[in-house]
């Protein structure tokens, strides 16, 4: 099965529409015929994206390392649940087992995640789709940064379009599938 990496934030965020996006998410990657991979916790966004695709009938794949499994409290109702001893263990498993990337709103972790996916295809280890969904305009400082970078010469345009961005999860998935023709 084809699985799309879903990044995430482990807290729900102040605004109730971002556990309605990640809900809404979880539902159209299972309804377009693809599986879950995620970073394994049963907090915050993580949890309504692993229990919305897991409600929908898809395959929920986690992986989190030891130290996580215990302050997120890894959730136990997954397909599979991968535990891990590193982070670094965590990102390469989960590029390992998915097909696409997406980033919801999150924190720290979520924009590492993203980065780094977004580093290794710059650097052409992998050439998997990213998606980054902008909701409420949660990420439009990170997309200005990253037009910066365009503007002061520290990346190309081509380099700028390695990842697709939409304010839907209809649009984001659209584009994502169309940029690179998943199966």
């Amino acid at each position: 099965m084809k699985r799309i990496c879903v990044f995430c934030g482990s807290h729900t965020g102040n605004d109730p529409a971002y556990a309605r996006i990640a809900r809404e998410a979880a539902e159209a990657i299972v309804a377009d015929g693809y599986g879950v991979v995620y970073g394994g916790g049963g907090i915050g966004l993580m949890k309504i994206v692993a229990d919305a695709a897991l409600e929908a009938g898809g395959e929920v794949i986690g992986v989190i390392p030891h130290a996580l499994a215990r302050s997120e409290v890894a959730h136990q109702g997954l397909t599979q649940l991968h535990v891990v001893e590193t982070m670094h263990e965590r990102k390469a498993l989960m590029d390992d087992l998915s097909d696409a990337f997406v980033a919801l709103p999150g924190g720290f972790g979520t924009m590492d995640e993203f980065c780094e996916v977004l580093s290794w295809r710059q650097l052409r280890i992998h050439d998997k789709p990213i998606g980054l969904l902008n909701v409420l305009g949660y990420y439009d400082a990170l997309l200005a940064l990253f037009d910066s970078m365009v503007s002061e010469g520290f990346i190309g345009p081509a380099t700028r379009a390695l990842f697709t961005d939409a304010a839907t999860v209809g649009e984001l998935l659209e584009g994502l599938f169309s940029e690179k023709n998943l199966p």
